[in-house]
């Protein structure tokens, strides 16, 4: 039994106000296979990639807007969970055990960004793969204060800062790494980005073709909000909204 890491990317999870329509789809725009989970008294999702469970879909909680959301795999949850609050974050549910897989626990981060913490009972999964399409990849946060973000998450999952790139006046994109591989960027958030009013985090999933993702999303009902735009090592990506209204966005070549 492998020891549990720290750090690494691990789950993707779709809080959805309509979770057949969003399994519809991201099987068309993705590429996913789904099926339900099996779990006893819940209706949850699960999305494949290939034979890799990459993601999970479910319905959203009366009030709550549609959305992603991402874990990241802790040593001690209930420790992390802990420490989460004392950096000024918040615990908003568990620690709870899920039978068969682990401990986890949602929370938020200072600035109001929803993540998520997942202590594995074997090993840290295959869900973030950044060489495979269909899987998670990259992670970006819109926040209020970046500089304040990074610090936290460094501290909680021993994400170090890597190169910045300055995208215009007063618009810094700062990547931060876990080990030695770039996994996220973090920038400032401004009014007229698409998305929440409040800091969020936006997965990436890996795409065989951009240009053919933006008409798959298109066909299905989907927003395209960006794209296709080439970034630094020469891959595109694309942001949209599913039909439900949850942001995401995929990369890959064009």
């Amino acid at each position: 039994m492998a020891k549990p890491k720290r750090g690494k990317p691990c789950w993707y999870e779709l809080s959805t106000t309509d979770p057949d329509a969003a399994g519809h789809f991201y099987a068309h725009v993705a590429g996913w296979a789904i099926a339900d989970s099996g779990m006893e008294g819940m209706d949850y999702r699960i999305a494949r990639s290939a034979d890799d469970m990459v993601a999970g879909m479910m319905a959203a909680q009366p009030g709550m807007p549609p959305m992603w959301m991402f874990y990241v795999t802790v040593t001690n949850c209930d420790k992390a969970a802990k420490d989460i609050e004392k950096a000024g974050g918040s615990v908003v549910y568990g620690p709870a055990d899920i039978p068969g897989t682990g401990r986890f626990a949602a929370a938020m981060d200072p600035q109001g960004a929803a993540f998520g913490i997942l202590q594995m009972l074997d090993d840290d999964g295959h869900a973030f793969d950044q060489k495979a399409m269909g899987h998670g990849c990259w992670h970006e946060l819109m926040t209020s204060d970046p500089e304040a973000a990074l610090a936290f998450y460094g501290k909680l999952f021993g994400w170090k800062p890597g190169d910045a790139h300055q995208m215009g006046p007063d618009m810094t994109y700062q990547l931060f790494r876990h080990g030695k591989a770039d996994i996220g960027g973090v920038m400032k958030q401004m009014p007229e980005m698409p998305g929440p009013d409040t800091p969020f985090w936006l997965p990436y999933f890996g795409t065989d073709g951009v240009q053919a993702a933006i008409a798959r999303t298109a066909e299905a009902g989907g927003q395209v909000l960006h794209g296709p735009m080439e970034v630094p090592g020469g891959a595109f990506i694309m942001v949209a909204r599913d039909p439900q209204g949850a942001m995401f966005a995929l990369v890959g070549p064009k």
